[in-house]
């Protein structure tokens, strides 16, 4: 299988800007010949209940899992974990799967599989995170997450980004949900050089729910990439995105985001909202919603924006003797608090609100220090 895999992978060419799922991307300036595959330092944090839930066989695969050549890779190069609920089983505590990347010009593969029995309920937390010292390294992260939600099951599904500021990261994500399931994916990204998740939630059961929510913020020359789809695939389904990010200095953030209703996906919900701050002059973000609907029994809106801090929530703190500094630290907080609210975080969400916090601070700190005497 990983030959095969591989032997794919050498015959596809590489995606350029030009295709339109990679459109807006850095995808040109990827040099792979710079890496060498390696494995990945993985650490599993589980309450004792879900010790045996996890196990580290080859998984299953999706018959449609391979959306690009970059899938192909991991299923080539893998390092799994494996999370099987069993029916009617309610896990309480998260289980936080950590990947360690360490190392100059090393390329990991880490998978994640999710197999959630019916009625069953659980919560995964996975963090990635540069290792000791290893914030300067080159490398190069190519993950895959597969969550698959049986009848009636609930999952969450959290990911966090805290790799160093030379690594790429080219993601893929996939979600099926079955007759009146729930399914939480949500993603924080703070870190990285390119960081890039593609995000497919597809409802296949009657009645089943999914909700996607993320949080990035972009600096230096950082850039952050989303591409989502909410595919409906059976009648009665609901579904409800909220993407919120923010760029300063010279970053930049993409959005594209696809809702698809199938013809006979009749009485779906579908929401789809992507926000944007630009908190610099030199710093963009694109937002593209995307609507395709084959059937007219259904009630659906995306909605995005892109632009600086609201000026009236500016000169209402200030009016009111807040400097214009921490000003614009409330009003930031308070954009993303929205989703930070709704992230299945726990304890991290303190930690969450800080990194954000000390980075609008570095953003302030680099604006200061180029501004001529």
């Amino acid at each position: 299988m990983r030959l095969a895999a591989v032997e794919r992978f050498a015959a596809a060419p590489l995606p350029t800007p030009s295709e339109e799922i990679w459109r807006y991307s850095r995808i040109d300036r990827l040099d792979l010949d710079a890496f060498a595959p390696a494995a990945c330092v993985t650490e599993i944090d589980a309450p004792r209940e879900a010790a045996s839930l996890i196990v580290d066989t080859e998984p299953e695969l999706f018959a449609d899992e391979t959306p690009d050549v970059f899938a192909e890779l991991n299923r080539a190069f893998m390092s799994p974990v494996v999370i099987r609920v069993p029916a009617g089983k309610i896990v309480a505590d998260p289980i936080v799967v950590t990947h360690h990347i360490a190392g100059d010009g090393v390329a990991v593969f880490p998978r994640l599989v999710i197999d959630a029995g019916a009625d069953s309920e659980v919560t995964v937390v996975e963090r990635f995170v540069a290792g000791d010292g290893a914030d300067d390294d080159r490398a190069l992260v190519v993950p895959v997450l597969q969550v698959h939600a049986a009848q009636a099951a609930r999952v969450k599904y959290l990911a966090i980004n805290e790799v160093g500021i030379n690594t790429w990261q080219i993601g893929n994500q996939q979600a099926v949900g079955e007759r009146d399931s729930s399914t939480l994916l949500a993603t924080v990204t703070l870190g990285g050089d390119y960081v890039r998740a593609r995000t497919e939630a597809r409802l296949s059961g009657k009645g089943g729910s999914t909700k996607q929510v993320a949080l990035y913020f972009a600096g230096g020359t950082q850039m952050h990439d989303f591409r989502t789809i909410q595919d409906h695939d059976a009648p009665n389904t609901s579904s409800d995105l909220l993407f919120k990010g923010a760029v300063q200095d010279h970053a930049a953030s993409v959005y594209t985001g696809l809702i698809r209703i199938r013809k006979h996906a009749n009485g779906t919900t579908a929401f789809q909202t992507n926000r944007n701050l630009t908190l610099s002059e030199g710093a963009w973000a694109e937002s593209v919603p995307n609507l395709d609907i084959e059937t007219n029994d259904v009630k659906c809106s995306h909605a995005s924006t892109v632009g600086p801090i609201d000026e009236e929530q500016r000169f209402y703190l200030e009016s009111r003797g807040v400097r214009p500094e921490v000003a614009e630290r409330l009003v930031v907080l308070g954009f993303f608090e929205e989703v930070i609210s709704q992230l299945p975080a726990g304890s991290i969400a303190d930690d969450l609100r800080v990194r954000v916090s000390n980075k609008l601070d570095l953003g302030s700190a680099a604006s200061r220090q180029a501004v001529p005497a």
